[in-house]
């Protein structure tokens, strides 16, 4: 089913078409079998008009990767920032990564698929370079928690970083190995507080 979308839009909103276009077939199907066939059609456009834009199929999925480092961390900078405190910061943080799954549940499947691939292609690199950022923002987050008393002292701040993470991409994979991306809404918050119990100062 195409988007039936204006024929002329300016550049900049249609390679936002097509990044949501990549998502959304993602979101369906395993994103190495998207062809820029399948996106030209989702979108309503040959793939003449496609290629104007992103001229190779690497340039499209450069595309998607920026724009999910671009959302996710701004919304996971916006929500750490809407909270009074580290504990509260890192529930937040949480909260917001699981819902921008929830709503755009070909991501995942994009960066599971980009992380699979052999050698370094230059999307797989964005993964890894998201992934160290959004590290890099939890153990400030967790440090900030020590300063104040809320997190152990004795906390290995990298393996609760890689668990924060981690935590979170089981809770993907098991919502799509059941089919219901809905799962991994109703399922946070517990497994969330079972983290919780393993960082948080017991003074």
């Amino acid at each position: 089913m195409s988007s039936e979308l204006p024929k002329h839009l300016p550049a900049e909103e249609r390679r936002a078409a097509t990044v949501k276009a990549v998502i959304d077939l993602a979101a369906k199907q395993n994103p190495s079998e998207i062809t820029t066939t399948a996106i030209a059609e989702r979108m309503g456009l040959t793939q003449g008009a496609l290629f104007r834009h992103f001229p190779k199929k690497a340039d499209i999925l450069q595309a998607v990767m920026s724009w999910v480092t671009e959302k996710l961390l701004a919304r996971v900078d916006k929500a750490a920032a809407s909270a009074e405190t580290p504990l509260a910061a890192l529930e937040a943080v949480f909260m917001a990564h699981i819902n921008f799954v929830a709503k755009h549940p070909g991501v995942p499947r994009m960066l599971f698929g980009e992380l699979q691939q052999s050698g370094e292609t230059l999307p797989k690199k964005m993964v890894q370079t998201l992934m160290k950022h959004y590290g890099e923002r939890l153990t400030r987050l967790l440090e900030a928690g020590q300063a104040q008393g809320e997190i152990r002292q004795d906390l290995d701040l990298t393996a609760a970083s890689a668990l924060f993470i981690g935590t979170i991409q089981g809770l993907v994979i098991q919502s799509l190995l059941v089919g219901k991306v809905a799962k991994i809404r109703t399922d946070a918050a517990s497994v969330f507080a079972i983290y919780l119990r393993g960082v948080r100062s017991q003074a």
